[in-house]
């Protein structure tokens, strides 16, 4: 008899299924955690590095270097004049951290692409496994379906040449008696 246990599983819709479905295979990898960390200092760097290169930075950063020099060519201010010292000191300092967190970031996006290409190769690797076994099944059923026909082939032959052996003796039969009744 069955019982069933009272604890809750969690709930999850078929799309989330799904979603997930193509991930089954990564999920012995999981317990891979990167060598940079993956604490917030971590994840928040690399999100930072991936905004360098999206068109709004870009067309963020352009927009405040002409409007830097717009307002120090015009003389609205003079604060970084021609030829622009602390504007390079701003890009020269966005490069020096700019780089290492892009770094980081292609790092850590290597080392997912190890762990899921690990993953696929793992699956590839069971997939044919797999299909070698179906193959060697296959072939043994068959060698059990050429056998099973080769016996049935067999039973047939026997069964032929019994029912000519009763078709024989039914008639030496049926003649011994028409000879006894004439």
């Amino acid at each position: 008899m069955k019982t069933h246990s009272t604890e809750s599983k969690p709930s999850t819709t078929s799309s989330e299924n799904q979603d997930q479905h193509y991930f089954r295979f990564h999920h012995p990898h999981k317990h891979l955690a990167s060598v940079y960390g993956d604490d917030w200092f971590a994840i928040k760097a690399e999100a930072f590095a991936r905004f360098f290169g999206t068109p709004v930075f870009l067309i963020a950063q352009t927009i405040i270097v002409a409007v830097w020099i717009a307002v120090n060519v015009l003389g609205f201010t003079k604060f970084d004049l021609y030829p622009f010292i602390l504007l390079n000191l701003a890009f020269s300092l966005q490069a020096a951290y700019a780089a290492p967190l892009i770094l980081l970031a292609q790092t850590r996006q290597a080392e997912r692409d190890k762990a899921h290409a690990d993953a696929d190769a793992q699956h590839r690797e069971d997939l044919a496994k797999a299909n070698e076994q179906r193959m060697a099944m296959a072939a043994q059923h068959s060698e059990q379906m050429l056998d099973l026909i080769q016996q049935n082939t067999k039973l047939t032959e026997l069964t032929q040449q019994l029912s000519q052996r009763i078709e024989g003796l039914t008639r030496e039969i049926h003649d011994k008696i028409l000879q006894k009744n004439k």
